[in-house]
């Protein structure tokens, strides 16, 4: 009866509408940055907060950081008024070429120079509040993105969503491997204890918060590469194309948890160092 519940469940969030990283996601890369940022820095997110009533998105709040986080999915049906920022979702580097950041984001189209964007945005004084919001609702849901390896690496295959997949035993029609990672594999990976969902001491921190966002483009390019893709592909993430369904049995989601709770938890870290530095 179990397993009859959530493969009905499965059927319900295969047919919706697909939000990247799914609520879940987000919404814990976005508690995670707030349970490890600095006090003022708390309070400068909640009093940037109070005004998201500038955005006229009244179908899409962001009165918490959580909130926030998903802020920049919510408002994709609303048409051509966010349609400009359909492509900064992402960024498609080919997992089997060597890592090339600026090929991938030309005149600033991608996740990456998004997030940059906006932490200037944030840091600057004189940028009008009703900005300030929304830089901050896009800085939140980016660095969730960034971090799900999907977004930051693929075969010329739209990260994975051409690529049918099975989820253990969810199989036919379902899943593709970017709704896999997107969905029911970070669904699993946050449920599972310890949990992430916590404030970390300063030395858990240092090594996870250290880099670049380009080094950071690169850590997601090669989960996307070593954890996505090779073991959709029989271990190696560059074999031949092909139309059959993968599929990821339980052993191999098993040894993928791990990895997908690790990039929530660097999502949210690596977001709490972005807003100590724009807010801090």
């Amino acid at each position: 009866m179990i397993r009859r519940l959530l493969l009905a469940l499965a059927c319900l969030f295969a047919t919706s509408p697909a939000y990247a990283y799914w609520e879940f996601g987000h919404e814990s890369v976005a508690t995670i940055a707030r349970l490890n940022v600095r006090p003022g820095t708390r309070a400068a997110i909640e009093r940037i907060l109070r005004h998201q009533a500038l955005l006229e998105t009244p179908t899409c709040p962001a009165r918490t950081i959580e909130e926030a986080s998903v802020w920049a999915d919510c408002v994709k049906p609303l048409g051509e008024r966010f349609s400009y920022a359909y492509s900064w979702h992402y960024q498609n580097i080919d997992v089997c070429k060597p890592f090339d950041l600026k090929s991938a984001c030309k005149d600033g189209n991608c996740v990456s120079a998004q997030i940059e964007r906006n932490v200037k945005l944030l840091k600057d004084a004189k940028v009008p509040m009703r900005e300030k919001v929304m830089a901050l609702a896009f800085l939140v849901h980016f660095v969730g993105d960034l971090h799900m390896p999907l977004h930051a690496g693929d075969r010329g295959d739209l990260g994975g969503n051409r690529v049918k997949a099975d989820y253990g035993v969810y199989g036919p029609e379902r899943f593709n491997l970017h709704s896999i990672w997107d969905g029911p594999l970070a669904e699993r990976a946050i449920s599972t204890p310890p949990s992430i969902l916590r404030s970390y001491t300063a030395a858990e921190r240092a090594p996870i918060q250290a880099g670049t966002v380009e080094d950071w483009s690169r850590d997601s390019w090669e989960v996307s590469r070593d954890y996505a893709y090779a073991p959709a592909f029989g271990g190696d993430a560059c074999a031949p194309k092909s139309d059959a369904r993968v599929k990821l049995d339980d052993a191999t989601i098993a040894r993928l948890v791990p990895i997908a709770q690790d990039q929530v938890k660097k999502g949210g870290l690596r977001l709490a160092r972005l807003l100590d530095e724009a807010l801090g």
